[in-house]
């Protein structure tokens, strides 16, 4: 059944109602019911201390804007994108209460008693709200983790019966952090602009116009952590993401060179990756990478990720100074609303960037 489903076109905004693992784990469970067990994560060859080879990119924001350390910055940020596609960014320009305030948040949204939570669960037909994402089959397999996201911007896209309620601060305190998250995607992405020697302004306007999501999630503690998977191997069909640590535990792995990589937290850092839609802006010299998620045996782990999307207006394809070259396109071009079809209404057999490449 599992493989059929998989060989169709699914409508993928469409998520079945699954139980909260969360209240699973509270009832600590000797064995991990089989939904989620994943036998093929146990030989995966995964990198958790990272020797200085393997160590995840540092870029500093500061340098990036600074005229007398612009250009080496610069670079950096070039081969990060290229040969990672993830790095950690420090002096961000977020604002620290902000970025407290939302941690905050998520901790005493995650703690409310499974009922009050359920207020805001997602509705028949959409992805927004608390639950999980992408189960569209009774047989498949279940990701651990519960999460609640969001559309947050523009203003005219949010649907606030969804937005929590309670906590009580947790509407104004999303609305304040998914400004400053915007304020970092548009001038990491004016940076990236600069790197590919593209129209830096003209990207940067694309995306303090542009569509933002953020997913609140929960790694419970787990019997069998080596056995489950807290989010799926994937890679982003946004633009860049950004993706902020609640604490100190490791969760968030990346592929390089066909090894999982551990992303041990740096504090006062956020996580960036690229996504599908600057690999293709880039003509494929930037790569969106495939990552996941994995769980700790003792302890819980949360996140709060934001999905950077340029204007709805922008159409997404590689630059233009990359196909006036003798390099042809490597993507098809598409409006945002046919990207956005595409990725909602796919196989899940077929990597998703492959369904774009010419």
């Amino acid at each position: 059944m599992e493989a059929e489903a998989a060989a169709s076109t699914l409508n993928l905004e469409c998520c079945l109602p699954v139980p909260s693992v969360q209240e699973l784990a509270i009832q600590q469970p000797e064995a991990v019911p089989p939904r989620y067990i994943r036998d093929h994560v146990v030989g995966d060859h995964v990198i958790t201390v990272n020797p200085s080879s393997d160590r995840v990119p540092l870029i500093d924001m500061n340098k990036l804007v600074d005229p007398d350390s612009q250009d080496a910055e610069l670079r950096r940020l070039h081969s990060a994108c290229k040969h990672w596609g993830l790095f950690q960014l420090i002096n961000h320009g977020a604002a620290d209460e902000s970025l407290r305030n939302m941690k905050k948040q998520a901790q005493e949204f995650f703690d409310l008693p499974l009922e009050e939570k359920k207020r805001w669960g997602q509705k028949p037909g959409s992805l927004e709200g608390y639950g999980q994402a992408f189960v569209i089959s009774e047989e498949q397999k279940l990701d651990w983790n519960d999460m609640i996201f969001l559309r947050t911007l523009p203003h005219e896209i949010r649907k606030l019966d969804l937005w929590p309620e309670n906590p009580p601060k947790f509407r104004e305190t999303l609305e304040t952090y998914s400004e400053e998250m915007r304020k970092v995607a548009t001038s990491l992405v004016r940076s990236m602009a600069m790197a590919l020697e593209l129209e830096a302004q003209e990207i940067s306007d694309a995306y303090q116009e542009g569509l933002y999501e953020v997913r609140t999630t929960l790694y419970p503690p787990c019997p069998k952590p080596e056995r489950v998977v807290g989010i799926t191997q994937h890679a982003d069909y946004s633009g860049i993401t950004l993706l902020l640590e609640c604490g100190n535990i490791p969760g968030l792995q990346v592929l390089k060179d066909g090894q999982w990589v551990t992303v041990i937290p740096v504090d006062g850092a956020i996580v960036a990756n690229i996504g599908h839609i600057m690999e293709i802006m880039s003509n494929g010299i930037y790569k969106a990478p495939d990552h996941r998620a994995m769980v700790n045996r003792f302890k819980e782990r949360r996140s709060i990720t934001t999905f950077c999307f340029p204007s709805s207006s922008v159409k997404i394809g590689p630059a233009k100074e990359f196909t006036k070259s003798r390099t042809p396109p490597l993507y098809r071009t598409l409006t945002y609303a046919e990207y956005r079809h595409i990725f909602y209404n796919r196989r899940l057999d077929v990597p998703f960037i492959d369904m774009l490449k010419i």
